[in-house]
């Protein structure tokens, strides 16, 4: 070995701009990844509604009536998703359903039969 040769290396400047680089690469990422994990729990809500309209619709051809109290549902196989609140009420005629994530910015509401999911 040449004397000195073990000094070689990266410069400090050559540090900071990889530091830098990996700042804003972190600077883009982490938003974007918050708003996947919002989208994620919203669509948790949708989901809970859209599966408690079809099993509103299979209570309602067992009974002849809509049911107000999620836990019908749960004979039907209603299973409700982690930290997603859902409401019922429902009459013999129609029912209306609205969930929402805890963590979650929107709330959908569906009324029935026949409707689709409304976000407000």
């Amino acid at each position: 070995m040449a004397n000195g040769e073990w000094l070689r290396g990266f410069t400090l400047i050559e540090l900071m701009i990889v530091i830098a680089i990996i700042g804003i690469l972190a600077a883009i990422a982490v938003p974007q990844f918050n708003a996947y994990r919002l989208r994620g729990y919203n669509l948790g809500g949708l989901t809970d509604v859209k599966n408690a309209s079809v099993l509103q619709e299979a209570y309602y051809d067992d009974n002849k009536t809509y049911t107000s109290d999620v836990a019908d549902l749960t004979s039907y196989g209603f299973r409700q998703t982690q930290e997603v609140t859902v409401s019922l009420t429902g009459n013999d005629n129609a029912y209306t359903i609205t969930g929402f994530h805890n963590r979650g910015d929107k709330t959908y509401t569906l009324i029935g039969p026949g409707g689709t999911p409304t976000t407000d």
